[in-house]
């Protein structure tokens, strides 16, 4: 175990965001906007592709961080304490989260056959009522709300302790934490069927929001591991984070890319052996036109790179390694999204220029400002929280 005499290392500052940082987002934001004005008026079909796949990109990383949160309250886990605010910075874009699925409603016609009244009653079974629009929108704002009101209980705990030193509301924090994460299986699943299982109404997968879970929370451990190189040896948290942390995320996400290989692997495979036309229309599309390739790179730079790379001690604990395989696993998280969205579109041929660049870059923009937004008002460790002392003795032995 390390040595339990750390006061003397511990050091925190305020945040100070650099500069370039800054107007990179600033910037960023400026995109966002005039390819959204250019998409609505000129070309609003691509724009509310490009839109629902950032949208969802950023939107899972967000949400998959306040499972990590929870998760890590309800196991009544010590050595994430030093790192979790990163988590909750993170949780910060839900507000804007929000906002942007009120934008996203405007687009549903768009992009789904059931926003028609007209095509509606053509779907077979219960699905013409649960895919009724009115029940969608309600769906996905109980999602959108919840999750807003889990963080600002959960996250203003964690904050508010910092100023009081109440250890009582790292308790009742746990009891939240099993609520959310109760939610958060249910309507996370129900967020993932509707926006893009739905693309293909006749279309179904019985593990889907797993499948996007499990991508989800892979991207997001990638922002931490990111977040943790990035912030560890720095002049703002100097002495509450160390390469022990690196290496126990780094094993995080490396786990959670052999879950959705394994995940991605048993849906194909079951509708593969079933043979079922309703089943294996999704595959079909997505290994004609061009499509394969891009199935492929989902399976060797998803799944077999990661984990390749991150097999062996050293590399977790290498901080070019981590972070070259975190950026790699979010460009990939990118590409499923693409996948699952573009072959319903534009006669199945892959599409990637302007639209695609300018709202991913407008999202970068705002999840970027609101994490800096965060870092500047609060302090970027849980100083009061009663489990520090295992953050700070943390040691990892394999």
């Amino acid at each position: 175990m390390a040595s339990n005499n750390h006061s003397h290392e511990l050091k925190l500052n305020k945040f100070e965001a650099p500069q370039g940082l800054k107007t990179a987002s600033f910037a960023f934001i400026f995109i966002g906007l005039i390819t959204f004005v250019l998409g609505y008026a000129k070309n609003p079909e691509r724009l509310w592709t490009s839109y629902l796949t950032s949208f969802f990109f950023f939107a899972s990383i967000t949400a998959c961080a306040m499972f990590f949160i929870a998760f890590n309250y309800a196991a009544k886990a010590g050595w994430s304490i030093s790192i979790r605010r990163f988590a909750e910075a993170t949780v910060s874009f839900m507000p804007v989260m929000l906002l942007s699925s009120f934008v996203l409603i405007l687009g549903f016609k768009y992009l789904y056959v059931w926003a028609d009244p007209a095509k509606l009653p053509l779907l077979s079974g219960g699905k013409s009522l649960y895919l009724a629009p009115w029940f969608v929108i309600t769906r996905f704002l109980i999602f959108g709300l919840g999750c807003l009101a889990f963080r600002q209980i959960i996250v203003g705990n964690s904050l508010k302790q910092d100023k009081t030193g109440d250890h009582e509301l790292t308790y009742k924090n746990i009891a939240y934490s099993v609520g959310f994460i109760g939610f958060f299986a249910i309507f996370f699943s129900l967020f993932a069927l509707d926006l893009l299982m739905s693309l293909l109404p006749t279309w179904y997968s019985t593990i889907f929001g797993i499948y996007l879970f499990s991508g989800g929370i892979q991207a997001f451990m990638a922002v931490l591991a990111i977040m943790v190189v990035w912030l560890k040896n720095s002049k703002w948290i100097s002495g509450y984070v160390n390469i022990e942390h690196q290496h126990d995320v780094a094993k995080f996400l490396k786990g959670f890319t052999v879950f959705w290989a394994y995940i991605a692997f048993s849906q194909f495979m079951l509708i593969w052996y079933a043979n079922i036309p309703e089943e294996t229309e999704f595959y079909i599309m997505r290994s004609l036109n061009g499509w394969m390739s891009v199935s492929f790179a989902l399976l060797i730079f998803r799944f077999i790179v990661p984990f390749m790379v991150l097999l062996p001690r050293g590399a977790k604990r290498n901080d070019s390694i981590l972070v070259g395989t975190s950026i790699l696993v979010l460009v990939m998280h990118y590409l499923d999204i693409y996948w699952l969205v573009y072959p319903n579109f534009f006669d199945g041929i892959p599409q990637f220029n302007f639209w695609e660049i300018g709202m991913f870059l407008g999202f970068l923009g705002l999840f970027l400002m609101t994490m800096i937004k965060f870092f500047t008002k609060n302090n970027m460790v849980a100083i009061n929280d009663p489990r520090m002392h295992e953050a700070l003795n943390h040691h990892v032995t394999y």
